[in-house]
């Protein structure tokens, strides 16, 4: 089939690079194309690729991270082919088709060519699947990219994959790949760039429309201006409205109609000049018209997981360098153009260079299941570019185990039926359980509340059946505002997909409830003794209901909002539910613990719903083995206030661990109390049976325990090589002190009892020289010494005439070799500072 296009015909930059970008994908199947801003690489390329031998006649897929862009430039190439959409080119997005038989370019949102792979791994139609905005690192475009190199490199490597971006890292992006880049130099405008005063990011709003004001008297032609969200975007507007400028004001955001947001990046029909108020939609593919200064505040709004809560947040941020300098080339696309960035040149030197992967901070339950789907159990198995965290991976697959749609990793049938919709896992559990239970419109109802910003604002309380009653008013009178149209719309979508038709009439809070319950079984609540408003969650976590709202004394409550704060979250949006419905969720456990206030371990029979105890009663038996794992668990836990370690222990584990540091090829263990207490099963496992209680394991034989756990060679020669005491010449025993670190034992001994010794004692085979802490018949330290036979040379001549002067009736022999030692009896034996306990 012969196109009707011409890259020649247009004077775009990238035309430039055509020849090169053909050239390198007959000869390679992946390839790297970097552009500047407004190069028109999105409508370009695709359409100069459409007559390439290589492509067979198959099909032309370009992701577009945004419905408004694939929208856009679909558009935009049907018109260059002086076609209409759906026709030659076409585009695809959630609940949304315009292709037909005759389309060859389809332009898809995420979501989409995952579906495609999964429906055919090979993709056997399409030739080419172009990732258009690859910097932007979506969590989709990033799972797309694995499955279609895992395509390539099996079943088609005759598929090219081509990654467009305006601002990329392509050095590393190529390694990754291992594939060729082409850059285009393009012919962007020069954009002055105007830093300004750096505002409070509370007052962004107030900030923006300050500089907005000041660049419709400074700057001709439309303006973009950047904000976090809807709710600065709102803010904006209405200050902007108070102080008119003469000029029509757009907003332009993701929650917008369709029709809304194309207004936004039209000329506008009055010929006003136009003020477009968006968050990062804008920051790419779209040629907005007209635009000619762009305002940056300088931070961006996007939905992080937080694993320790479970949840996903909203969280503002400041925005990379890569990012602003998108944001800067929207005002040099058309001509000369001015960025005023509302923050300093030293701020700007210490915003990241590029943006994170949404792989990094996403909820990845969706892409679990997708890698299921595909056969991969594993995602570490997947050559991912950037890894997914394996702490969230491990979260997204509890949740998955949870609803059913995973058993032992591998996707179940109702995980099959749970992909099948487009929607979030939770969302789609709800609606298949919604439909088997006969309430599938309102199944459907809530689902498109729960995808879209509440309708009516926290002001009228958390009930999310105010909400249903709300929609359903809207559907029958209209009267409800906008923001209901496009819940509506999404509504109507799932009915349709659940073959269900929409109902009316008045709600049961009831039904709401279970069918919220069902996508999220952990946020199941419970109502917490008479604590006002606070309730436990399934999941471990408390959440508070305000107090004077109407649901703040039920006893039981299903939370489908709540923020990810620690300790006591904060319920948005829950519903009533009735226990007796929540026998799904109720499952006969044993819980068998341990309770440090109760000093041991408890064991019983619950009924629960997480952590939620229905009911408890004690277990009449407990198997000995479940006792010892929850004792030695407690162990690992709590640590050294379990057992009763002491002084004698510390020195057996300090001659073993010097034996460690000295004899480094005979294999002795490591006895630190840190691995002792994380390994207990390795020593202490045979002496815990019939153990119940903190006091019992307080009066077990630690140190008769531990010297068994060495084997026979072992104990005689600990004792051998590293002995527990020593004999000096007056008849005493007297313990050596050893370090864990395996320096010299120390010797701590009256002076007197060590006449007649001429050489420093010895231990390990004679290798390691003892110190002697040489004391006064009072047990005061007077010399401390590793030479035995220098200090009675030398030192001991002038300690003798101290000694003498202090101890007048203690023998002092002028020859303490040849003198008798004296033994005595010290009612507080001397111990060395730096001996250990």
């Amino acid at each position: 089939m012969a196109t009707r296009f011409d890259p020649a015909h247009t004077d775009l930059p990238i035309i430039e690079a055509i020849p090169q970008v053909r050239q390198y994908l007959t000869e390679s199947n992946t390839l790297i194309l970097s552009t500047p801003p407004g190069a028109g690489k999105s409508t370009i390329v695709p359409l100069a690729l459409l007559d390439e031998p290589w492509l067979h006649g198959r099909k032309i897929i370009m992701l577009e991270p945004r419905r408004l862009a694939a929208s856009s430039i679909a558009h935009r190439m049907a018109s260059l082919l002086g076609e209409k959409a759906g026709e030659t080119v076409g585009y695809r997005v959630r609940f949304e088709n315009q292709t037909s038989a005759r389309t060859r370019i389809e332009v898809v949102t995420e979501g989409i060519l995952t579906r495609m792979l999964h429906q055919d791994n090979a993709l056997e139609d399409v030739g080419i699947v172009i990732f258009d905005e690859f910097h932007e690192r979506r969590l989709h475009t990033d799972l797309s990219m694995v499955l279609c190199r895992e395509s390539q490199q099996v079943l088609r490597p005759d598929l090219r994959l081509l990654v467009m971006s305006a601002t990329l890292d392509t050095r590393q992006l190529a390694a990754l790949l291992g594939a060729p880049t082409v850059e285009s130099q393009g012919r962007m405008y020069p954009v002055e760039v105007i830093y300004t005063d750096e505002p409070d990011p509370r007052q962004l709003p107030e900030a923006c429309a300050r500089i907005i004001i000041r660049a419709c008297r400074e700057k001709q032609g439309d303006i973009l201006a950047f904000l976090p969200g809807e709710a600065e975007i709102r803010a904006c507007e209405q200050l902007l409205r108070a102080n008119p400028a003469g000029a029509a004001i757009h907003p332009l955001y993701g929650q917008l109609s369709l029709a809304e947001q194309h207004a936004a990046i039209q000329p506008n029909r009055n010929g006003q000049r136009k003020i477009v108020l968006a968050t990062s939609i804008a920051e790419t593919s779209l040629t907005i018209t007209g635009i000619a200064v762009v305002i940056d505040c300088g931070y961006t709004r996007t939905l992080v997981f937080d694993p320790p809560s479970g949840l996903s947040r909203l969280k503002t941020s400041r925005i990379s360098r890569d990012a602003a300098d998108q944001r800067t080339g929207r005002a040099g696309r058309l001509g000369p153009g001015t960025c005023y960035r509302m923050w300093s040149a030293a701020t700007e030197q210490r915003m990241a260079a590029y943006r994170t992967p949404e792989v990094l901070e996403a909820d990845l339950t969706s892409l679990l299941l997708d890698a299921a789907q595909w056969g991969i159990q594993d995602i570490k198995q997947l050559n991912w570019l950037t890894n997914p965290p394996s702490t969230t991976a491990a979260q997204a697959r509890d949740l998955l185990h949870g609803l059913g749609a995973l058993e032992e990793g591998k996707i179940t049938p109702l995980g099959k039926a749970i992909h099948a919709l487009p929607c979030h896992p939770r969302i789609a559990q709800m609606l298949l359980e919604g439909k088997r239970l006969g309430m599938a419109s309102l199944a459907t109802d809530i689902a498109a509340l729960l995808e879209e910003r509440d309708p009516l604002g926290r002001e009228a309380g958390t009930d999310i059946n105010l909400r249903i009653e709300a929609l359903r008013k809207h559907r029958v009178f209209g009267n409800q505002g906008k923001r209901f149209d496009n819940i509506e719309k999404i509504a109507r979508s799932y009915r349709k997909l659940l073959h269900t038709q929409a109902e009316n009439e008045a709600i049961d809070p009831y039904h709401a409830g279970l069918l919220l319950a069902h996508a999220y079984p952990e946020r199941i609540a419970k109502a917490r003794g008479n604590a006002n408003g606070t309730y436990q969650l399934a999941n471990g976590k408390r959440a508070v209901v305000p107090p004077e709202d109407d649901l703040a004394h039920e006893p039981w409550l299903v939370i489908a909002l709540l923020d990810a704060r620690d300790g006591l979250g904060k319920a948005f949006l829950t519903s009533v539910v009735n226990p007796n419905d929540l026998s799904p969720f109720v499952q006969e456990t044993q819980r068998i613990i341990w309770d440090t206030q109760k000093g041991g371990i408890v064991a019983t029979q619950d009924r629960r719903i997480g952590n939620i105890v229905l009911s408890s009663s004690p277990l009449p038996s407990l198997d000995e083995d479940v006792a010892i794992e929850v004792i030695c668990e407690a162990i690992r836990r709590e640590g050294a206030q379990l057992l009763p370690f002491n002084g004698a222990i510390a020195q057996w584990q300090n001659r073993v661990l010097s034996l460690r540091q000295w004899r480094t090829k005979e294999g002795w263990p490591d006895v630190t109390t840190a691995t002792l207490l994380q390994h207990p099963e390795q020593w202490l496992i045979p002496y815990l049976r019939g153990i119940r209680k903190a006091e019992e394991l307080k009066k077990l034989d630690l140190h008769n325990m531990l010297h068994h756990s060495l084997d026979y060679n072992q104990q005689r020669a600990l004792d051998h090589l590293a002995p527990a005491t020593l004999d000096v010449p007056s008849g005493s025993t007297i313990k050596l002190h050893y370090s864990p670190q395996g320096e010299s034992p120390v010797l701590a001994v009256r002076l007197q009892e060590v006449f007649g010794l001429i050489d420093t004692p010895r231990v390990n085979d004679g290798q390691m020289p003892i110190v002697l802490h040489l004391l006064s018949p009072g047990f005061k330290p007077v010399q401390v010494t590793a030479d035995l036979r220098s200090f009675w040379q030398t030192a001991y001549f002038e300690i003798r005439k101290e000694l003498k002067r202090r101890y007048p009736k203690h023998a002092w022999p002028e020859d303490p070799l040849k003198a008798q030692a004296i033994r005595g009896i010290s009612k507080k034996p001397w111990v060395p500072k730096d001996a250990a306990d």
